[in-house]
């Protein structure tokens, strides 16, 4: 039977990462568990976990037997070949009685209406929802229940339900991210690895130094956050307005989490029971004792600061069960021949297919533009110079300059010429946040062309001002569906995942209807944390000297012997890590065209203004004369490690190879391109064994 408090429920959520544990867990002190089933969900890169159709049939039987509901991840990324098989995938999962699906994609909301399905749905913790204008836009895709944001305060998620009246579903046990949800690009761009798509090889778990000002500081997995542990806080949780108390644990064992689950459960009760004689404390140092990282309650009271960084057992496995790390500091690729031939012929391929698709003839082509995200007048005013085409002011401005106002967009409106001139919003949006730019806005913005939307709350709050709205780089487009619904919201033209790998992107742009933006140079960030990495040079003691490489000494950057990679503070005090190798696209801006990109974006706010005026100079070079791209690729020097083509890089398919791939792919691969596939796999992680 459902628990209540004061006319609210509250459930205890558990997870199950194979049938097995599920009949264990189902039968433990819990309301409801949540599993994976054969595919597209999170947990992805553990052989023998996750649930057979036949499995499923069966273990929503067996939790309505028992009074309990049975909710399945649908929550990863969704390519176009998983489209292609999701459809008919939901359409057995409503079959099954399944009392919910945990969704991430937009894709999926889009799926049901188009079959006529009624399968309720849960915004995963990967739709990083933050803010009352992103549940009111998911309501209305029909979801029932927010996982809220990691990074949300108890305060904020009460005051978001009062508001809204969803249902909150919030992370009370496991392991946490210490990166925004659906925000971490690291391991796509490393291995071709997407956290996104289930197959995070968790980057964040290694032993990186730090460098600032010339120090170099010795800082323990300063990424690495520890276990979510909120049991002695079930009444701050029942307060808040919580419905579901998500335990985190797909990828652990029966006995563990059948310990963990009956703790969580009896304490719960205890509650309901006597809330005024409550014990808080009653299993804690069982709890503790248990425990495979250490604790902390992470951001519900407010920013934990260093306090959520973890050391214990980190870098030996000891808290998976398969006694293994997922991967060691690997670097990042540089631009090779053979990438960039390869990456020719599946776009060239691409550019075919799509021609033969709309009736045998190829598409009349757009003039290509040229755009760029500026930190500071001084690279706006560079980019002007140059000529770009559209002019993207950021939302999340980095220190030391300081944000866009009305006064900056006056003076860049006034010398703009044909340049078109689009403000962006900051990434993670707070309740301020809309208040400034709806102030900003409803008084009117001479010469302002276009806002920059980076999420779906800004895409309802801010359509009704009229302006064209541009999807940014965070709503981490990677399928035709998506779009489509994006489009239906209002959105002019979307930007593609930089997490694409090869095929991923080609399949993309083989289904997509309208126009769409690719970052084909920059450094972007793979990395949007709210953790302050900085604090860092203020608790521990430098020791040794050393300059940054290639930022300022201002800057701090993460080492390991591979190398280094720059963080950057913005005004909202949030932090950025960039890649330490610059993308550029430049050899294949001819096959790109063809292909179907239609908008060019550098990712400027990195550069000194006279470089970011070099680069755009180039870029315009290329887009005129698609045909000198090569020659101007080979005269390009890089402004900082190296140059890489990302995700890009990465030439297996995700889950299958496509048929109909150009004979050339087919091959075997040369000596080098085995080589390159050496330094990471795409299609076949192996877990490296401890060394520790």
């Amino acid at each position: 039977m459902p628990r209540y408090f004061q006319g609210r429920e509250v459930e205890l959520l558990a997870p199950a990462g194979t049938f097995e544990i599920f009949d264990t867990v189902i039968r433990a002190n819990c309301d409801a568990v949540y599993f994976g089933g054969p595919g597209l969900n999170m947990r992805m890169m553990r052989k023998g976990y996750n649930f057979t159709r036949e499995d499923i049939v069966e273990a929503v039987n067996i939790a309505h037997g028992l009074g309990k509901k049975a909710y399945v991840t649908v929550n990863n990324m969704l390519s176009e070949t998983d489209v292609s098989e999701a459809g008919e995938y939901l359409g057995f999962l409503d079959r099954s009685g399944v009392d919910a699906i945990i969704v991430q994609d937009l894709a999926v909301p889009s799926l049901l209406r188009e079959q006529g399905l009624d399968l309720p749905v849960h915004a995963s913790v990967m739709l990083n929802v933050h803010n009352v204008e992103m549940v009111r836009a998911l309501q209305e895709f029909g979801v029932t229940r927010v996982v809220t944001s990691r990074e949300m305060d108890l305060k904020t998620a009460r005051i978001i339900e009062e508001q809204t009246g969803i249902e909150i579903e919030y992370f009370v046990h496991g392991d946490m991210c210490s990166v925004h949800g659906a925000n971490c690009y690291i391991s796509s761009h490393l291995f071709g690895m997407s956290s996104n798509r289930g197959k995070c090889l968790k980057p964040c778990r290694w032993d990186y130094r730090m460098k600032k000002d010339g120090y170099v500081y010795s800082t323990p997995y300063p990424l690495a956050a520890k276990d979510m542990n909120m049991y002695e806080y079930l009444p701050e949780l029942i307060d808040a307005h919580v419905t579901s108390f998500k335990i985190e644990g797909r990828m652990r064992d029966k006995e563990f989490m059948a310990s963990l689950v009956n703790s969580y459960g009896e304490a719960i009760d205890r509650y309901l029971e006597d809330p005024v004689g409550f014990e808080r404390d009653a299993e804690s140092e069982k709890m503790h004792k248990e425990r495979k990282r250490d604790f902390s309650t992470a951001y519900a009271f407010g920013k934990p600061g260093l306090s959520n960084i973890n050391q214990r057992f980190e870098g030996t496995g000891k808290f998976y069960s398969t006694g293994k790390v997922f991967s060691t500091p690997t670097a990042e690729r540089e631009t090779s021949e053979s990438a960039v031939r390869t990456a020719r012929e599946w776009l060239t391929h691409t550019a075919v297919e799509k021609a033969t698709t709309l009736q045998n003839s190829a598409p009349t082509a757009a003039v290509p533009k040229l755009t760029v995200r500026v930190n500071n007048m001084a690279q706006a005013k560079a980019a002007l110079e140059a000529g770009v085409d559209e002019l993207f002011l950021s939302g999340d401005v980095l220190l030391p300059d300081r944000a866009f106002g009305r006064k900056e967009l006056a003076e860049l409106a006034a010398i703009k010429g044909n340049t078109r001139l689009v403000l962006a919003t900051p990434r993670m949006m707070n309740e301020i946040h809309f208040e400034q730019y709806d102030a900003l806005l409803s008084r009117g913005v001479p010469g302002l062309d276009a806002l920059l939307v980076t999420n779906i709350g800004a895409v309802r709050r801010f359509k009704g001002f009229g302006l064209p709205l541009i999807g940014d780089l965070s709503l981490n487009l990677y399928n035709h569906m998506a779009e489509h619904m994006y489009r239906e919201l209002g959105v002019e033209r979307l930007t593609a995942s930089i997490e694409a790998n090869l095929p991923d992107l080609a399949a993309l742009l083989g289904r997509t209807q309208g126009e769409l933006e690719l970052t084909v140079h920059g450094t972007p960030v793979v990395m949007y944390m709210e953790h302050d990495l900085y604090e860092n040079t203020e608790v521990y003691q430098p020791v040794a000297e050393e300059s940054n490489h290639y930022v300022r000494d201002d800057i701090l950057v993460l080492m390991t012997d591979k190398g280094e990679s720059p963080v950057y503070k913005d005004v909202h005090g949030r932090c950025h890590l960039t890649t330490s190798k610059e993308i550029c696209m430049l050899p294949v801006v001819a096959e790109l065209m063809q292909a179907g990109i239609s908008h060019f974006r550098i990712e400027g706010s990195t550069y000194a203004p006279e470089r970011l005026g070099e680069l755009l100079a180039v870029y315009r070079a290329a887009l005129n004369a698609p045909e000198r791209a090569v020659e101007l690729a080979a005269g390009l020097e890089p402004t900082f490690a190296g140059f890489t083509l990302g995700a890009l890089a990465f030439r297996r398919a995700d889950r299958s190879t496509p048929a109909n791939l150009p004979t050339a792919l087919d091959a075997a691969p040369s000596a080098e391109e085995a080589s390159e596939e050496k330094v990471a796999p795409a299609e076949q992680p192996v877990l490296q064994e401890t060394k520790g």
